[in-house]
């Protein structure tokens, strides 16, 4: 028998390595919205959403001065950040664009819609929101059928405040 983990459980922050660490504080703060909460120096910086102690880590203490990922290689993927609504997630849609972000991806997932961009230092970042659970779509059996349609991009930024 497998282990279950608590229902409850949730992914409390992430903890990057990054190459210079001012222009990614740069990024999440101005790109992202994120809050700088804790600063240690050259080195390492705490950032969050409404004050919290930290959603993210950014840390230059095994790669100032590194390089990207190789592709091909093991590693993070991507971070997902999660908005509480459409308007939300579509602010800051709106203003990754207007940073001059690449956009690599968009989807609508059935249960989500999602965009896909990569951070100054290569990392993968997923913002998105989630459609409440009753609206997900099910298979007869009550399986969750995922899908990964084309979002509509123009409609999401007509939403943004």
């Amino acid at each position: 028998m497998s282990y279950t983990t608590h229902p409850q459980t949730s992914i409390g922050h992430v903890h990057l390595k990054v190459s210079d660490l001012d222009r990614s504080i740069a990024f999440y703060r101005d790109v992202m919205g994120f809050e700088v909460q804790v600063r240690y120096g050259p080195q390492a910086a705490f950032l969050s959403a409404g004050g919290y102690h930290h959603h993210l880590g950014l840390n230059t203490w095994e790669s100032r001065g590194g390089t990207h990922p190789a592709r091909g290689t093991t590693g993070l993927y991507h971070v997902a950040f999660l908005y509480p609504d459409r308007a939300a997630l579509a602010a800051t849609f709106k203003n990754v664009l207007e940073a001059g972000v690449e956009i690599s991806g968009a989807a609508d997932h059935g249960v989500s819609e999602a965009i896909y961009f990569n951070d100054p230092d290569g990392n993968g970042i997923e913002i998105y929101r989630d459609r409440p659970q009753e609206d997900w779509p099910r298979d007869a059996s009550g399986v969750i059928k995922m899908s990964n349609s084309a979002l509509d991009l123009n409609a999401l930024l007509a939403e943004a405040v």
